[in-house]
């Protein structure tokens, strides 16, 4: 069982009120109640409503949750990073993030808990960032609770290739909403008033008069938030069949997180890390005129 050690600066009530402050969810702290060795102050086991004092030595079962029980799958991972704490992933176009009814028995969850299953027998899954099952590029998991609250991601950076002629910067500030019928979300979203805030960041890195290879950086970061701004300035992803129209030049859109900058907080640095072109982006840059 590993533990996060903490060295208590002042007096709490309680080891809950400590959690509370450091941001631990209700969750996890609920989890952490189901065996008495979970916690420890001082060598000596502990619950949640132990006080702790200023210089306790406060231990934390790093991973208090049920493991992760989707199904094993066998695929290549192109492993980015991995140390104790993180695994940083550059997932393919085509493969779902997550399990899904057409994506049950091949999926990205089934081959990392695969992956993980000889290091960590109490595996749990924790995605940092998902990404649509046509969008390659940077996933980051962390491997226990401790390292998933205390990560902070400092900016994502996509690319896309979208219709059409983008030669300034833009920046898109309009709400998104998830449309919802009989209980159930479409997979569509709009831009409505009544939605949540979203803003896209456009910067062009090349074009020409029918095609423009951007960057983007994102706020809030709402699902499919590229692809509705991109649509509703008139520039649809290429090969967005849901927002814009099919492509002859590539079968899904044209769309990477390419590179991911963190705050380590145990190696008490920024990382950053940045992944090619996968080749059916590099093939369709070519096909576009924008090499």
């Amino acid at each position: 069982m590993n533990y996060s050690k903490f060295i208590i600066s002042k007096n709490y009530k309680s080891v809950y009120y400590f959690l509370k402050d450091e941001g631990f969810s209700e969750n996890f702290i609920k989890n952490l109640r189901k065996k008495e060795d979970f916690i420890k102050v001082n060598g000596e086991s502990a619950n949640t409503s132990t006080k702790i004092y200023a210089g306790d030595l406060l231990e934390i079962n790093n991973n208090p949750n049920n493991k992760t029980e989707t199904k094993s799958c066998i695929l290549p991972l192109d492993i980015v990073y991995e140390d104790e704490y993180y695994l940083l992933i550059n997932k393919e176009s085509g493969i779902s993030s997550m399990p899904t009814r057409s994506h049950y028995m091949f999926n990205l969850a089934g081959a990392i808990c695969n992956y993980m299953s000889t290091k960590d027998d109490n595996f749990v899954l924790r995605m940092v960032n998902r990404l649509d099952k046509d969008t390659s590029g940077i996933i980051v998991i962390a491997k226990d609770s401790i390292s998933q609250n205390k990560l902070t991601i400092i900016e994502k950076e996509y690319h896309a290739i979208c219709n059409g002629k983008i030669d300034e910067e833009i920046i898109v500030n309009k709400k998104i909403k998830t449309i919802c019928n009989n209980g159930k979300n479409e997979i569509k979203r709009i831009i409505s008033p009544d939605g949540l805030s979203a803003t896209t960041y456009i910067t062009p890195i090349k074009f020409n008069n029918e095609f423009s290879l951007v960057k983007l950086i994102l706020d809030h970061g709402r699902t499919h938030q590229i692809r509705v701004h991109l649509a509703s300035i008139g520039h649809p992803l290429v090969g967005d069949e849901l927002y814009g129209e099919k492509s002859y030049f590539i079968n899904h859109t044209a769309l990477l997180c390419k590179k991911i900058v963190f705050y380590h907080p145990f190696l008490q640095k920024e990382l950053t890390f940045e992944v090619d072109y996968p080749n059916d982006i590099v093939s369709l840059i070519k096909k576009t005129s924008l090499n």
